[in-house]
């Protein structure tokens, strides 16, 4: 199984391996020499269909459910070098994807708000039916589905994801431990802890 993220600011996308995705809401225990994380919201999609070079009039056909979660990276690797962000990408249950999904209406309905916050403060928020640059959620998520799509063959039970913001520091080894929450439609996605 593929996860296929695009990259927030570009047109680029870089895929995870599998073991980085973590549904099961369990705390994450950061691997011992790394000092930070740092993080991004996303929104994705399962693949329902497989598909190579698919083209936006036909995307719709492609993805069956959706709904929004977080990538971790880690922060120490995070250099601006060429290979940076894909070594970063590769920590084991570091792609919060959580389940049960949503149907791709819901993205569409007013009053449907997505939340991270961080030792109960929000860090993000934003209306899955607003808009940004002119295109609401769901329609950058099939864009981000066409894109991948062109440099990746695209199989049923795939993920296809895009950051809605920038990679951030999130935690430090300094800190401490840390508590994440994320909710949707008044829905817990997930609740665990960042352990150092």
């Amino acid at each position: 199984m593929n996860i296929a993220i695009k990259i927030y600011g570009n047109d680029r996308c870089c895929c995870r391996p599998d073991t980085t995705w973590e549904r099961e809401n369990r705390d994450y225990y950061v691997p011992d020499g790394i000092d930070s994380i740092h993080w991004s919201p996303i929104a994705f999609a399962r693949i329902s269909k497989a598909g190579k070079c698919i083209g936006e009039k036909f995307v719709s056909r492609y993805y069956d459910a959706v709904n929004f979660g977080a990538l971790f990276y880690i922060g120490d690797i995070l250099d601006g070098s060429a290979g940076s962000l894909a070594c970063a990408s590769c920590a084991d249950h570091t792609s919060i994807l959580p389940f049960p999904l949503y149907n791709p209406a819901v993205f569409g309905t007013e009053g449907n708000t997505f939340e991270i916050n961080k030792n109960g403060e929000r860090i993000f928020r934003m209306e899955s039916a607003s808009e940004e640059n002119g295109k609401s959620v769901l329609s950058m998520l099939e864009e981000a589905v066409c894109m991948t799509s062109r440099l990746t063959s695209l199989r049923t039970g795939d993920i296809v994801a895009f950051e809605l913001g920038q990679a951030s520091p999130l935690a430090t080894r300094a800190d401490g431990d840390v508590s994440i929450a994320g909710e949707f439609c008044e829905n817990w996605l997930f609740d665990f802890k960042i352990v150092f």
